[in-house]
């Protein structure tokens, strides 16, 4: 029996998200310069089964529910046998859920083999409903790829379909209403997140943050939201929309934290693991595992990362510093 993992501030983690790749196909301007970045050397990235040794031990610890993210996880060759290998594998609960976090692109070719191989739901980026628009935030004419995929997932039945959107001041930020309407449409769940300090040029400033305050005051112009209970552990503070069924979602990471509650951590796709999206220190599993650790040194390491863990990402005080790395080698 692997001892619970709980943190020194009592909270307990179930909820491990996992970056398959650093690399992403479409090159958003609040995370990426236009040419890209330095993708991560090919010897420094997991391989597959290093990969799923790692995921393997953190569901035999405890962790019940995986979140693939990226970059962008679907220019992994092997997704679908990732998916399949992760949803197979047994921790003290039963089998994890294995969900993904996604741009959508390709997902309608792999939709289908993904819900198949078990996975249970997509969150897939949308900012705009304006193709012209989303060019100008992507930097890549594919919206018309990223709906179909949407479509696509909700067909094969990877529901809910959960779309997430930043705001950008001068930018989007007309769009709130719009979205929630096609949203509800679609049969969609929408969810707004705060843009944060995570993009790779560190030209995130507080002032053109569109705050989660000033998302619910444009759909409140519009729309009755009534908060729902029970929120627990999710990043997402949800409202029944015109009383529901409807619903959609605020992340205000930055304005509104909800780091007391946090179950999360991080593996990035060159194996360190993180025990916040904003710490600047990681705990090296792939070293270690490459030298022939076992699972119960492996089980060691997590437990260290997490007595490390502070009881907030610090955003908000006067000497925070944005972490080293970008989100898109972090994973969301």
């Amino acid at each position: 029996m692997t001892k619970p993992l709980l943190d020194t501030h009592g909270r307990l983690h179930r909820d491990l998200r996992v970056s398959l790749t650093d690399k992403c196909n479409l090159r958003c301007t609040y995370c990426m310069p236009a040419e890209g970045l330095p993708w991560l050397p090919k010897d420094e990235l997991l391989s597959t089964p290093e990969l799923l040794t790692l995921v393997e031990a953190a569901v035999t610890a405890g962790i019940s529910e995986v979140r693939l993210t990226g970059g962008e996880p679907l220019v992994r060759p092997d997704v679908v046998e990732i998916v399949a290998a992760i949803a197979a594998m047994e921790g003290p609960e039963g089998t994890p859920e294995v969900s993904m976090t996604t741009n959508g692109l390709g997902l309608t070719k792999v939709a289908p083999a993904l819900a198949e191989a078990g996975l249970a739901r997509v969150n897939v980026s949308l900012d705009t409903l304006r193709p012209e628009r989303f060019h100008e935030i992507t930097r890549r004419d594919r919206f018309d790829e990223v709906v179909a995929g949407m479509a696509a997932a909700h067909e094969a039945g990877l529901h809910p379909v959960k779309v997430n959107s930043v705001l950008q001041r001068g930018i989007n930020d007309d769009e709130a209403v719009d979205l929630l309407r096609w949203a509800i449409e679609h049969g969609y769940e929408l969810r707004f997140i705060e843009q944060m300090p995570l993009d790779a040029q560190h030209t995130w400033e507080r002032t053109e943050m569109i705050t989660g305050a000033e998302i619910l005051a444009s759909l409140r112009a519009e729309f009755d939201l009534t908060e729902l209970p029970g929120r627990g552990a999710a990043p997402a503070e949800r409202f029944a929309v015109d009383g529901g069924p409807a619903t959609v979602g605020v992340i205000a990471s930055v304005t509104m934290p909800f780091c007391g509650s946090c179950d999360r951590l991080r593996l990035t796709a060159d194996g360190q693991l993180r025990n916040c999206l904003f710490a600047r220190g990681e705990t090296d599993l792939r070293g270690p595992l490459r030298s022939g650790a076992t699972r119960e040194q492996i089980h060691e390491l997590v437990h260290e990362c997490l007595a490390l863990k502070r009881p907030g990402h610090g955003i908000n005080e006067p000497g925070f510093l944005q972490p080293p790395r970008p989100m898109s080698a972090i994973g969301g």
